[in-house]
C-alpha cells in the first residue's frame, strides 16, 4: 500500500467536488433566505416605516454566508 492510498483510506470516503459545492450553494441560499425572512418578520412586528430590520438582517445574512464560504474554502487547502 502506498502513502497516497493509506492517506485516502484513513480520511474516509471522499465526497465528489461537484456534490460538495452544490450542497454549499444550498447552504448559502438557506442562510441568506432565512435571515431575510427573519428581517421581514421583524419588520412586520415593528412600527418603523423604513425597512431597517429587513436591511440589517439581509446584510448580516450575506456576511455570514460569505464567511461560511470562506471557511469552507480554507478547509480545502
Amino acid at each position: 500500500m502506498t502513502k497516497n492510498q493509506s492517506k485516502a483510506s484513513s480520511q474516509g470516503p471522499q465526497i465528489p467536488t461537484w456534490l460538495k459545492y452544490m450542497g454549499l450553494s444550498f447552504q448559502l441560499f438557506a442562510i441568506i433566505g432565512g435571515s431575510t425572512t427573519l428581517g421581514w418578520w421583524l419588520q412586520q412586528q415593528s412600527t418603523f416605516k423604513f425597512p431597517i430590520w429587513l436591511l440589517l438582517c439581509s446584510f448580516a445574512g450575506v456576511a455570514i454566508a460569505f464567511y461560511s464560504l470562506w471557511k469552507s474554502m480554507q478547509q480545502d487547502k
